[in-house]
């Protein structure tokens, strides 16, 4: 039920179906914000300011300020409508004509001062001065929100390049683009071409972390959860010492995540879609992503509790977590299908040694209600990720059982089967062959060939025509 002090804006989006958050988050926003820079450190806040109720007026208040701080009207549109919809009594509700004539005065003087210089570059014919001119004119529509034209403009770099430097840059700023266009096959496709087997870029070595991160992030998004866990744990860790309060810093890549979204990303990909042997051998023996873990020991102890068999210590961990993930933005949307997994992985995992289990053991093991065990099991067995029945009238969880020796015997008799058919076709074509019903090959005599060869009409194998068929 809806707090009497909560905005009707949070009480609508519940209805609407809506993630809303009324539990502080365990992080501190102004710690947490301070990590980010660029685009995703507006869309964070603002998803933030329209997520938690209780963060919503410092969040939309920062994203006001961050939003005047660049050239792009577009946020600053979006962020004082939420406002208006949120706190319309707030002061920034407001919308300050005169900041936003100014800018996009601007951003047109710019615009037309780029394209004016790209064209002079044209008329000199000197391609790294075109590259440049393209360059300039590409992060100026990225700055300004303007993301088609700045993919247009990273993309004609390209017939410009004349190093491996130059193609490593031009690549690096379409993913950063398509990262904030949403467009992840984009992403994936950009990602590859660096590292394309035939192309060996020494420069893309150096950011391998970087790659690593936006395929993961890519394949997060697309739902594919096993190999989004691979690229993150296989992260270079070099990304661990990147200064993120540097925007000069090579190894930093805090314009799209942190390593500690990488720890956290790779950590619930990876429970989510790795059993208990890959969990050991792959995370937590993974050199490269223990550097990753150790910046969110809870994810490492929620791991090492799933390996352990520790189930409800492991969902009591990442329950205690869902508010700071649930405000998010690229786990939000998949957090659901994420925990439903783990929980699935879980209950599976423990019922295997049994023939059946009670609703009351389960709930005890699992730490609910049975009315709960039961609509969750439910769901599993109707996705087909658990093989059982549920008994209602004795509130019982039951193994479908399998007979060894049947499943031999019809092993056997389907072997059989293919074997005679095979050998039917094999008498078959040798009687069309002895019959000179073969289609020859131009330039050689029918009934020839490597296993025929000097065969006459009469019949080897003692058949005596293929009517008999």
């Amino acid at each position: 039920m809806a707090s009497s002090s909560e905005p009707a804006y949070f009480t609508k989006a519940r209805l609407a179906g809506r993630p809303v958050v009324r539990e502080l988050p365990k992080f501190d926003l102004d710690a947490y914000i301070t990590n980010y820079r660029g685009k995703t450190r507006f869309d964070r806040l603002l998803l933030i300011g329209t997520t938690s109720p209780l963060l919503a007026p410092e969040a939309l208040r920062y994203a006001v300020a961050e939003a005047k701080q660049g050239r792009d009207v577009g946020r600053y549109d979006a962020v004082i409508a939420a406002i208006r919809e949120i706190m319309p009594q707030d002061p920034n509700a407001i919308l300050d004509t005169v900041w936003r004539e100014n800018v996009n005065k601007l951003v047109k003087t710019e615009s037309d001062r780029l394209e004016t210089e790209l064209k002079g570059y044209k008329n000199n014919l000197i391609k790294e001065s075109i590259r440049m001119g393209y360059d300039d004119l590409g992060q100026h529509h990225h700055r300004t929100g303007n993301l088609t034209e700045s993919v247009k403009a990273y993309g004609r770099m390209r017939d410009c390049c004349t190093t491996p430097s130059h193609v490593v840059i031009m690549n690096l700023r379409l993913i950063s683009a398509a990262i904030d266009q949403g467009n992840w096959l984009a992403v994936q496709t950009n990602v590859q071409k660096l590292r394309s087997p035939g192309q060996q870029f020494a420069e893309a070595q150096r950011l391998t972390a970087k790659l690593s991160a936006a395929a993961g992030l890519a394949l997060l998004a697309s739902g594919n959860y096993k190999e989004a866990a691979q690229e993150f744990i296989e992260a270079d860790p070099r990304m661990v010492q990147a200064r993120l309060d540097d925007p000069a810093d090579e190894e930093a890549f805090n314009e799209v995540m942190t390593p500690n979204d990488i720890a956290v990303y790779g950590g619930l990909c990876s429970l989510a879609s790795m059993d208990r042997t890959d969990l050991q051998k792959k995370v937590l023996e993974n050199s490269r992503f223990r550097a990753y873990l150790e910046l969110e020991p809870h994810i490492r102890r929620a791991i090492t509790f799933f390996v352990s068999s520790k189930y409800s210590s492991c969902l009591f961990i990442l329950d205690s977590y869902r508010s700071d993930y649930l405000l998010d933005i690229h786990l939000q949307p998949h957090l659901g299908e994420l925990y439903f997994q783990i929980r699935s992985k879980a209950i599976q995992q423990y019922f295997i040694p049994f023939s059946c289990a009670t609703f009351a053991a389960l709930a005890t093991a699992f730490d609910t209600d049975e009315n709960a065990v039961e609509k969750e099991l439910t769901g599993m067995i109707k996705r087909g990720n658990l093989d059982a029945r549920i008994n209602l009238f004795d509130r019982v969880l039951v193994a479908k059982m399998i007979d060894p020796r049947r499943k031999v015997h019809e092993h056997a008799l389907q072997t059989a089967k293919e074997y005679e058919r095979t050998a039917h076709l094999r008498i078959l074509r040798t009687e069309m062959i002895n019959a000179g019903l073969e289609v020859a090959e131009k330039g050689k005599a029918a009934g020839v060939g490597p296993m025929f060869e000097n065969a006459g009409r009469e019949h080897r194998y003692g058949i005596s025509s293929a009517n008999n068929f």
